[in-house]
């Protein structure tokens, strides 16, 4: 494969997202928030345990080990970041859905200086109030002065504590890096995200099984719980963290077009505005910071100095 194919990669992965995006909107009203929550994952997990199960069951030992980690995994990435999704998506559109998903690369940077104490040059501080006045925008709809006198809806809040879970797991996944292979490390956060997902679903009400419905958890379940991420960490491999982190950026804006073209949702002209903060505060948080020149060898120069001297 050239290495322009590579680029297929991230972008197959983008468009697998951006089309999780509008199936956690349609999903509103059809499946219950809790159920279609635990549904993907089961599915997921049952399509993952031929060849997950044998190695995860070798590496118990290892698993018991790091079980609280595992368990502050599954409860981030995968029982709050899509369940509280699922919630937002009653009351908040699916465009909104993608912007917010995309400030998460934002939310980690601010996570890990919180957390881990790492430094960030002024350049993703500046991507970082860009991309904050970007999302304020939409949030208002286009109006600073209507967010204060109306406060945050109850979806955007959803879906922001959404996209602070998926930014903490991100952290969590550098601070505690697992001993276990990607995917038995993987199937392992899926059983516990499923043990935290097990009591919403026991609660709710049967969701109706039907084409439409069947079709919606498949899609959550096998695109984009397994090969999305299969095709992201290919990715990586290839391209780089750095290259690959860009791809994100067309989120928001794939996820608007097709909302558009697909559900109907109206393209308001502060969906562009702020939508378009939200990406340039990821380019400028994004790009490298240019090395600080290094002091000079101090000895050296005063030796030199003592030569030039004659001394």
């Amino acid at each position: 494969m050239t290495p322009r194919l590579y680029l297929t990669f991230p972008l197959l992965a983008v468009l697998i997202w951006t089309g999780n995006n509008l199936v956690t909107k349609a999903s509103a009203g059809a499946i219950p928030p809790s159920v279609i929550a635990f549904d993907r994952w089961f599915v997921a997990f049952v399509l993952l345990t031929p060849f997950c199960l044998r190695g995860a069951w070798a590496r118990r030992a290892t698993i018991r080990q790091h079980l609280p980690q595992i368990v502050v995994l599954g409860l981030l990435g995968m029982a709050l970041y899509q369940g509280l999704a699922y919630y937002a998506a009653a009351s908040t559109s699916a465009t909104n859905i993608g912007i917010f998903v995309a400030l998460v690369p934002l939310l980690t940077l601010a996570i890990s200086a919180v957390w881990l104490r790492q430094k960030h040059g002024p350049l993703a501080l500046a991507g970082g109030l860009v991309s904050l006045a970007g999302i304020l925008f939409v949030l208002g709809q286009g109006d600073y002065g209507r967010l204060l006198s109306h406060g945050v809806g109850r979806g955007d809040a959803f879906m922001l504590g959404a996209c602070v879970a998926y930014a903490a797991y991100g952290v969590c996944l550098k601070r505690w890096p697992l001993p276990l292979p990607v995917w038995t490390s993987l199937y392992a956060q899926v059983a516990a995200g499923l043990v935290f997902l097990l009591p919403g679903y026991l609660l709710a009400p049967a969701a109706p099984a039907t084409p439409a419905t069947i079709a919606m958890i498949a899609y959550a379940g096998i695109p984009t719980s397994i090969l999305a991420p299969v095709l992201w960490m290919q990715g990586v491999k290839h391209l780089g963290p750095g290259r690959t982190a860009i791809f994100m950026n067309l989120l928001p804006i794939t996820t608007a077009v097709l909302a558009a073209l697909l559900l109907g949702e109206v393209l308001h002209p502060y969906h562009l505005v702020g939508g378009g903060l939200v990406v340039l505060g990821i380019v400028l948080a994004q790009r490298p910071a240019r090395p600080r020149p290094q002091p000079a060898d101090r000895p050296a120069l005063r030796a030199l100095i003592r030569r030039y001297r004659g001394e």
